[in-house]
């Protein structure tokens, strides 16, 4: 059955000379795989450069309970990327939470909030400035976590406290096992689950700090959720900030 669908473009991949499989989260069915025609010449330009990662678009499609892989027809951006692809540092930060999205949402069922929370992120990305962006993949990680339900539990938090890793609360000392936040860095944690796109170029870092604080949240992803650990678009990003 024909089906409109509003999508955001995680990856695509190469099948044939004249297929590539495109990898997607849509508003209406969640996870999905589409073919789309690959090859040279303008409209395959256009095509590309349409399916970049993180483009939101609306679409067509002739969906089969039956099939893994759908068509895909009538494909056009949803949002006008005016700043975003273009921009080579913004292009980075597309290309890791892309990367970390096509890691985490591996279930097919629609989740209609996370759609637009991710919508609402590459529309703020797109309006900033380029000089306040160096926080942008920490602040989308924290407000991720909410929506895969392991966000910390800041709700007992007081100055002196302890943050455990594993249970993800605060605590009055040291848990036994070595994943734990203490001192400035568990102070650190509350201030980051306060983040969001309008004050978190105020969070002043620098470029080994923020490093190792992603460094924190892909290790709390991976206790809690699944391995981040393997990300390729990493190096690119720590290069940046």
């Amino acid at each position: 059955m024909k089906t409109p669908l509003h999508l955001f473009a995680l990856r695509v991949t190469k099948y044939s000379d004249s297929k590539s499989i495109l990898s997607a989260y849509t508003l209406q069915h969640g996870r999905m795989a589409f073919a789309i025609p690959a090859g040279a010449g303008r409209e395959a330009s256009r095509r590309r450069a349409l399916f970049m990662p993180m483009t939101p678009i609306e679409c067509i499609s002739d969906i089969r309970p039956d099939r893994e892989i759908h068509t895909l027809s009538e494909p056009r951006a949803l949002m006008a990327l005016h700043n975003t692809h273009s921009n080579p540092v913004k292009s980075a930060i597309c290309l890791f939470l892309a990367e970390v999205l096509s890691v985490t949402l591996r279930e097919s069922e629609n989740d209609a909030a996370l759609w637009h929370y991710i919508y609402r992120s590459i529309e703020a990305l797109d309006g900033l400035r380029t000089d306040k962006v160096a926080n942008f993949h920490i602040c989308f990680m924290m407000g991720l976590s909410q929506f895969l339900g392991i966000s910390p539990d800041t709700s007992y938090y007081k100055e002196g406290m302890t943050f455990d890793m594993v249970d993800a609360t605060f605590r009055l000392s040291a848990p036994l096992h070595s994943n734990y936040q203490a001192g400035s860095n568990a102070r650190l944690v509350k201030t980051l689950t306060r983040l969001n796109y309008r004050n978190m170029h105020k969070l002043r870092l620098a470029k080994a700090d923020r490093n190792a604080i992603l460094d924190e949240i892909l290790r709390y992803y991976t206790m809690h959720y699944v391995s981040l650990s393997n990300l390729k678009s990493l190096d690119v990003l720590r290069a940046l900030f």
